[in-house]
């Protein structure tokens, strides 16, 4: 008997169904509700989604081939077209395969440098930062070590102003220097510090190469220390310039400090500091500040600087100058340089990082020298491929300008001697100032407290032993900005200024703990 003709067509239909074909052809039909079924097991109904930093993911042929087949090819028409329109956006949906499935991811807004921290400001630098934002008629900007008129505006040396004519008058070039720099610069530099007629320059034993201002020359120093001293240790100063640890800390270089400030007499620890340098390790560098003492203005004296070469030699130290003042402090090149002169005359190897950013008020021009004294010339020449090695991967070479200017100054007999005028003019209004101000404090200070340090003290800074909370005072206060550990450049201030700032430090020294 055969079957009925409906009840043959429904059981064709259910075979029909049954079949891969038959599914795929029905499921078809639910192509219009991908997106529906999609955010319903997406958000809804599904009880486990992965998340990580990056994205969260589901595989949608679990729900449905058809609808992740469909949807995946709607998201990548979207996509398309809003690249055609000009506004290419971070598509939310991402296609991603894993062993022939198909999953849908969403992708979050992270960054690769989520873990990298804010760093603090400068303490220097952040300082001017602060007194641009300051709206007083009274502020006072006395962190930044960097030459002021009595009107309190930025300097140009005028000899610096010739230079420069004379150099577009000869239409130099900008073409690139040579490794190590301007030759002129780098024989006039280190004529300028050892003295040209010192017998170490006739007998080329000093390695010179321009550098980056003092911070640079002082890099490549550390660089030269870590690479062919593996282990030695660097003596610095307490308290220094803040650079200086951070200059030996990337270099990877270790350091320790020696006793310097004296914050019972504001002046030198010589006792400590002697015999800290005794107690270092044999072969030790020791970083000396060689005039000009930054922060505190305080210099030892001819004699202790013997007493500090003496030991220095019977520990087989190498010292290590910092001149970053020669010229600016005394208001004489000469005097400026006697103790980096002292020891190369009693025959000892060292090193010496140069600036001009305040003697010559070159300050954004970057220019300066790394200077190495050495046994003999062979070993200069041999110290000199090193520096030149170090320099190349650092910064390739050093800026022209500046050194043209140095070179300029220091080669031409008429330049040179008005530099030294100028200088002299410098240092004198620092010191007038500084005079000024040791008068206003002593006059107006009844307590009966000292304070001649301020006179003993040289170069722009002067250490005026206020700590942190009474500094803290002077700017929130009394709106005059300084570093946090009493240090005031008084190339910043005018003589109009001297009876206020006064008032500051005495009001600040006594009703602040």
């Amino acid at each position: 008997m055969t079957k009925p003709h409906g009840a043959k067509r429904k059981f064709t239909l259910l075979l029909l169904l049954l079949s891969p074909i038959g599914i795929r052809i029905s499921l078809s039909r639910l192509h219009r509700y991908a997106h529906s079924i999609f955010f319903f097991f997406f958000f809804i109904a599904t009880p486990k989604i992965t998340l990580n930093s990056q994205m969260a993911s589901i595989p949608l042929s679990s729900i449905c081939p058809s609808a992740a087949l469909s949807f995946q090819e709607k998201c990548k028409d979207k996509t398309k077209s809003s690249v055609l329109f000009g506004k290419e956006k971070q598509p939310l949906y991402m296609k991603t395969k894993s062993r022939g499935r198909i999953t849908m991811a969403v992708a979050v807004n992270t960054s690769r440098f989520d873990n990298i921290t804010m760093a603090p400001p400068d303490p220097i630098l952040g300082v001017s930062e602060a007194f641009k934002a300051d709206t007083s008629d009274m502020k006072l900007n006395l962190g930044v070590g960097a030459y002021r008129t009595e009107e309190l505006q930025p300097y140009v040396l005028k000899v610096v102003k010739k230079a420069e004519n004379l150099m577009l008058e000869r239409g130099e070039n900008k073409e690139y220097l040579p490794i190590e720099g301007l030759a002129a610069f780098n024989k006039a530099t280190a004529e300028l510090l050892f003295g040209a007629d010192n017998p170490v320059l006739h007998q080329q034993r000093v390695a010179t190469i321009q550098g980056l201002s003092g911070t640079g020359s002082l890099r490549v120093a550390a660089a030269l220390i870590e690479r062919y001293f593996p282990g030695a240790k660097v003596l610095i100063s307490s308290p220094t310039w803040g650079n200086h640890k951070n200059i030996f800390n990337d270099a990877r270089v270790p350091w320790s400090e020696y006793r310097y400030y004296d914050p019972k007499t504001v002046g030198l620890d010589f006792d400590g500091m002697i015999a800290d340098i005794k107690a270092a390790p044999d072969g030790s560098f020791v970083l000396l500040h060689g005039c000009a003492h930054n922060p505190t203005g305080i210099d030892p004296t001819p004699e202790q600087w013997e007493k500090i070469a003496d030991v220095i030699q019977e520990k087989n130290h190498i010292p290590f100058f910092d001149v970053a003042y020669q010229g600016f402090a005394s208001g004489s090149l000469d005097e400026d340089a006697s103790s980096v002169r002292l020891f190369a005359a009693r025959g000892m190897e060292l090193l010496v990082a140069q600036s001009y950013s305040k003697n010559l008020g070159l300050y954004a021009e970057r220019v300066g020298a790394i200077n190495v004294l050495c046994s003999s010339a062979d070993a200069a020449v041999r110290v000199k491929s090193q520096l030149k090695r170090i320099a190349r991967p650092m910064y390739s070479n050093p800026p022209v300008h500046g050194a043209r200017i140095v070179a300029n100054v220091v080669g031409n007999p008429d330049f040179f001697n008005e530099w030294k005028e100028e200088m002299e003019m410098m240092a004198g209004r620092i010191k007038s100032v500084r005079q000024k101000l040791y008068n206003n404090l002593s006059a107006k200070d009844k307590s009966g407290k000292d304070w001649s340090f301020i006179l003993k003290q040289i170069g722009m800074f002067s250490f005026t032993g206020l700590n942190k909370a009474q500094s803290d005072n002077m700017t929130d206060k009394w709106h005059v900005y300084m570093t946090k550990d009493g240090r005031i450049s008084l190339a910043g201030l005018s003589a109009a200024k001297c009876e206020y700032l006064a008032d500051a430090i005495i009001d600040s020294y006594h009703n602040v703990s």
